[in-house]
């Protein structure tokens, strides 16, 4: 087996959240090659730019620019974050949910950075043609999402004490306001607190029952299948009909009976802490989390 086929079968082995980070470091490594190297300037173009003229022309750049980094500490420090947080919210969540998440939080952060700096006079936040790039955002909604809906998880640092998810965030949301007051990187900063906002209301919502990011899913799913092979065999005839249970399909019934226990277990995640499960609970809400 060759260096690249050994890669790519890593690839093809990693979560999802696996792939994004490798996407992001391959990347990082492809534009130091194209800027510093060949001295070509076509990342700009995937850059978020703080006009909104020049944002409408390349409107793709709201995604784009999340997984674009300054230096390698700035993805350093994403992806370490990135890592841990889906780590804990995929153990609970649907990754699809976990990635809407994030998703979500980078196109809010992209959001509040062109809202701020097309509204708001700009001697306070700094040059008019700015751009912005950086996954931060979307790790700052997960951050705030896992810390609002289970404020009494932890994640264990250095191997030697606990801290909960929900004292990091609050120290984080302080650190970022009294650094968006400091005249530095204001556009980052903004772009964190339009990310805990998501991450914040996904939260709440979620709590009533309410999965704000269903319809995203649904388009982004949609844009996936798009490159997805067509199959060409063809459906003739179905000689069986399915079982109804209390007028739902089986698959319909067992989907139902899993998300309401899914439910019960993070209402009693919220309640208790993570560490009050049964390793039963635990074990159904890995597998759960996998499909």
């Amino acid at each position: 087996m060759t260096i690249v086929e050994d890669l790519k079968y890593r690839y093809k082995n990693l979560d999802v959240f696996g792939k994004i980070i490798a996407i992001n470091v391959i990347v990082f490594i492809v534009v130091a090659i194209l800027t510093n190297l060949l001295k070509l300037d076509i990342v700009t173009y995937f850059k978020l730019p703080s006009i909104f003229g020049k944002f409408i022309l390349q409107p793709w750049s709201l995604i784009s620019y999340g997984f674009l980094h300054n230096d390698f500490f700035h993805l350093l420090f994403n992806m370490l974050f990135l890592f841990y947080l889906s780590r804990a919210a995929s153990n609970l969540f649907r990754t699809k949910m976990v990635l809407n998440i994030y998703l979500l939080g980078i196109i809010a952060g992209g959001l509040a950075y062109l809202a701020v700096f097309n509204l708001i006079h700009f001697d306070f936040f700094g040059p008019k043609n700015s751009i912005m790039v950086g996954a931060s955002a979307g790790v700052s909604a997960l951050l705030m999402f896992i810390a609002i809906y289970m404020p009494k998880s932890e994640i264990r640092l250095f191997n030697t004490f606990n801290v909960k998810w929900i004292h990091i965030a609050v120290f984080f949301v302080v650190m970022d306001v009294f650094r968006l007051m400091s005249g530095v990187n204001q556009g980052g900063y903004v772009a964190h607190i339009g990310g805990y906002v998501l991450g914040y209301v996904y939260a709440s919502q979620l709590v009533k029952g309410k999965d704000i990011g269903k319809g995203f899913e649904r388009f982004m799913d949609s844009i996936a299948s798009w490159f997805k092979p067509k199959s060409k065999l063809k459906t003739v005839h179905r000689t069986s009909k399915k079982k109804t249970y209390a007028g739902k399909t089986r698959e319909e019934f067992h989907t139902y009976n899993d998300q309401k226990k899914i439910d019960l277990i993070l209402d009693k995640i919220s309640k208790s802490g993570y560490e009050s499960l049964t390793a039963e609970e635990k074990e159904f809400l890995f597998k759960a989390g996998k499909k």
